[in-house]
């Protein structure tokens, strides 16, 4: 077994407080001790908001490394992730964001061990969508559960807006991962072993955040390295306005079906290799320069 669980390393926005305590929970179920996470707050975010993160995380036993506030350029999230993980030292890190719920195929502690009998320094996830049963960016109750709330996942980020769906979720100190955790330059991830990232990113809000991000970008008051991020909030923004503000779960691209944070689906382990293992970087049109 496993002496020492990994440090969790989390960058955290201007988040609702109740999904900030309930990933708290999330990741103390798994078995982690030692949270560290630094806060980002973008200009807009009102005082109010901060300091009740701010308290709620102290209320949490967990005593923010760090507080910035500012622009939120692309390489904000990588900077201060590293801070923390310099922070954090040597050992195992498990990557995620606030609204990022990582679902084991095995006890924290198997994973880690299989990983190192193998030779693996990393071991890889994959988002699994999560939105609410008609498809409406919903805000959610504390008493009903996030289950409850978004009960559907499927993949948005892969099928419809061309991202990549594939994540970093625990890596060795010593190994770079590049933005957004979405890989480790000279580690390949166990295939056969792939972690369900439970992403329930599609919450009320959603759309006024993906608008000022394009806005920014556009303006270049926010610093961006690739339009990736960029496009990707545009093709949402597009697809919900096709149908008439909410994200279409009938569609069969999205393979979207009941899913749970307490069982991974049976066909988890093929269907997650699949698209690991297959995944390419989108290939932009003319019609997208254009859009």
């Amino acid at each position: 077994m496993l002496s020492t669980p990994p440090a969790l390393i989390a960058v955290i926005g201007p988040v609702e407080p109740p999904l900030l305590t309930a990933w708290v929970r999330h990741y103390r179920w798994l078995g982690i001790e030692r949270i560290l996470i630094a806060f980002h707050f973008p200009d807009h975010v009102p005082d109010a908001h901060r300091h009740e993160l701010q308290a709620i995380i102290r209320e949490l036993g967990i005593i923010p490394t760090g507080t910035s506030t500012g622009p939120w350029h692309e390489h904000t999230n990588t900077q201060l992730r590293e801070a923390l993980r310099h922070t954090a030292g040597p050992g195992w890190h498990l990557l995620a964001d606030a609204d990022e719920f990582q679902q084991y195929p095995a006890p924290l502690s198997e994973v880690i061990v299989q990983a190192e009998r193998s030779g693996q320094r990393v071991v890889g996830g994959l988002m699994l969508d999560r939105v609410a049963a008609g498809g409406h960016l919903a805000g959610w109750s504390p008493e009903g559960g996030l289950d409850l709330a978004y009960p559907l996942g499927g993949h948005l980020t892969h099928r419809l807006l061309h991202g990549d769906p594939r994540k970093i979720v625990l890596a060795r100190h010593d190994v770079t991962v590049a933005s957004g955790n979405h890989r480790a330059p000279g580690n390949r991830p166990d295939a056969d072993r792939i972690c369900a990232v439970h992403h329930f990113k599609w919450r009320s809000g959603i759309l006024d955040d993906l608008r000022r991000r394009v806005r920014h970008f556009i303006s270049g008051a926010w610093l961006e390295q690739t339009p990736a991020v960029r496009d990707e909030a545009n093709r949402l923004l597009a697809h919900v306005g096709q149908h008439r503000g909410v994200i279409n779960t009938s569609d069969p691209r999205f393979a979207f079906r009941r899913v749970s944070l307490d069982r991974l689906p049976s066909s988890w382990p093929a269907e997650a290799r699949s698209i690991f293992t297959t995944w390419r970087p989108y290939a932009y049109t003319d019609q997208d320069q254009r859009q």
